[in-house]
């Protein structure tokens, strides 16, 4: 029997941005239990939570002060054990965010190593280094900071003078862990297993490629430093052979646990050849595909990626996952609604005018495709309901911390995390209780009046319904031929068609610029609207069986 979660289907859910269970705007626990029956009913097995932990929310929480603790945005530890029964009782598996490239500065560990003395050992816990140039003044090496500005922050020693610099790949207030050091590691196997003794079903690790760091700490000169470019081999912060040992460690821990509990990695790399150095079976279960998510709407593009991505995996025997968009990328409803559709051409054109019936048709069309490859998927929360990039958000209202730091202008993380509109015809959408005063943490376009999922419910021809038929059906033929183990065959197709077989049901996603003939002898499984006759019309996608 395949495992559940090589073919799974999991809903991430962005907390604070899901469901308000409290009225202060901000998403928390009892919102997403609330919420719960819908889940189900969407068809998904799985969600994934980023951090809910006891944060300064200096970075959405991904700056974590206790990893055994709610903050108390989202509720209590009480709230999370309700929580992971009632997902449990809807048929639903619970993966968590766990963040160990970095703590916060309001961390025990960290704020005892600033009053500690230099090459103390509460200091080498974190990356503390003197610094060069006349009297320390300058960084200890060249790196960058993924949100901008130098990676390194200088301490004042107790004597009120300058001391030594301490390393930071993202804000200041989120100082580096240093993975050489045995409590460090001790400490992180005994939070997953805090959190596994809950029940929880396992983890998504964030920066999954970072933790460990080059010990000469070389200058990077002009090797590649963004988190989403990713990076060429021998870098000395990403992508370390080191960091794969670690992993080891946490499968044994996982592996003594009884229902299979898993590890995504976040692993933005070179390749698809090196992400599966993190997926033998000594090490993680699965990580994301970013290859697909960056790729362009292009049939050869797409059919490139997925062929290297199944060639590769199953060289290690690991399944492939597919995704489409999360809480750090240009939802892909938006990017499909350009002429240039790359991750990367959604980063230039940010704020250009879109296409949305376009982009909506297009994003439909490769939930469908994505849905008929070997492997998982994902759903990142409000794509079930059409929703877009919010791109017009005032300056005034973002909250990204990328922003507040020099030499960083790429476009804002916000316009992805803006709360879900549930019901009703203004703000808040039922993301609030009723009588709530509190607006929501980022502002709700006026026009998601007709993108509620109450709206969205009525109407058989919406996303949502879309989504739910595609999901349905999924799980109907998982033991017909769209399991894991079932192969891929490709078919013969015209320029910009991208056809396949996967056991009984065959796949055809129209990328070209005309419509295209379908063979004779088959039903359409799901995608009749887009069938017109025999003839599948543009920028869609069918699945199909046998009369």
């Amino acid at each position: 029997m395949s495992s559940w979660w090589r073919d799974a289907v999991i809903y991430q859910v962005y907390i604070r941005s899901f469901a308000d269970g409290n009225g202060d705007g901000v998403g928390d626990v009892a919102g997403l239990r609330s919420r719960l029956p819908y889940l189900a009913a969407l068809g998904v097995d799985a969600l994934w939570l980023n951090p809910w932990y006891a944060s300064p929310q200096v970075d959405a929480g991904y700056d974590v002060s206790d990893y055994r603790r709610l903050d108390p945005l989202f509720g209590t530890l009480e709230d999370a054990k309700a929580l992971i029964a009632d997902a449990h009782a809807h048929g639903l598996r619970l993966i968590l965010d766990i963040v160990p490239n970095h703590t916060s500065d309001q961390h025990p560990w960290f704020q005892e190593a600033l009053t500690a003395a230099p090459g103390s050992p509460a200091r080498s816990r974190y990356h503390f280094r003197p610094g060069r140039g006349v009297d320390g003044s300058e960084p200890p090496t060249d790196w960058p900071s993924i949100f901008g500005g130098p990676a390194w922050t200088r301490t004042v020693d107790a004597d009120g003078k300058p001391g030594d610099w301490f390393l930071h790949l993202f804000a200041p207030e989120q100082p580096d862990l240093n993975w050489t050091n045995p409590e460090v590691r001790a400490e992180f196997e005994s939070i997953l297993r805090f959190w596994l003794d809950l029940g929880v079903d396992g983890f998504r690790i964030d920066v999954a490629h970072g933790l460990t760091k080059d010990p000469a700490f070389p200058d990077v000169a002009s090797t590649s430093t963004g988190m989403l470019d990713g990076v060429a081999a021998d870098h000395p912060y990403f992508d370390r052979d080191e960091t794969l040992a670690i992993y080891e460690g946490w499968r044994r821990v996982a592996d003594s646990y009884e229902g299979e509990r898993v590890f995504v990695a976040e692993a933005w790399v070179a390749d698809a050849s090196r992400v599966a150095r993190y997926l033998t079976p000594t090490r993680l279960h699965t990580a994301f595909n970013f290859g697909l998510l960056s790729c362009p709407w292009d049939a050869t593009a797409l059919r490139t990626e997925i062929e290297a991505t199944l060639g590769v995996l199953a060289a290690v025997g690991a399944p492939a996952t597919w995704v489409l968009s999360n809480h750090d990328v240009i939802r892909h409803a938006t990017r499909y609604g350009r002429a240039q559709t790359s991750l990367a051409d959604a980063r230039r054109l940010y704020g250009t005018p879109v296409d949305h019936a376009l982009g909506e048709r297009r994003a439909r069309a490769a939930m469908q495709l994505i849905n008929a490859l070997p492997g998982g998927t994902y759903v990142y929360q409000g794509e079930e309901l059409g929703l877009p990039e919010v791109e017009d958000l005032p300056p005034e209202a973002w909250q990204d911390p990328s922003r507040h730091h020099g030499g960083h202008d790429g476009p804002v993380r916000d316009g992805c995390r803006v709360p879900l509109p549930w019901s009703g015809d203004a703000a808040p959408f039922g993301f609030s209780p009723a009588g709530a005063t509190a607006a929501p943490w980022l502002p709700q376009p006026a026009e998601w009046k007709n993108r509620t999922a109450a709206a969205e419910e009525q109407d058989p021809h919406s996303t949502l319904s879309h989504y739910r038929a595609l999901l349905r059906i999924r799980r109907e033929w998982l033991r017909r031929g769209l399991g894991d183990g079932t192969p891929l065959e490709w078919l013969a197709a015209p320029s910009g068609v991208l056809a396949f077989r996967r056991g009984e049901v065959l796949c055809y996603a129209n990328l070209s610029e005309a419509p295209v003939a379908l063979p004779a002898g088959y039903r359409v499984l799901i995608g009749s609207e887009a069938v017109e006759g025999a003839v599948l019309g543009v920028d869609v996608a069918v699945w199909l069986v046998a009369e």
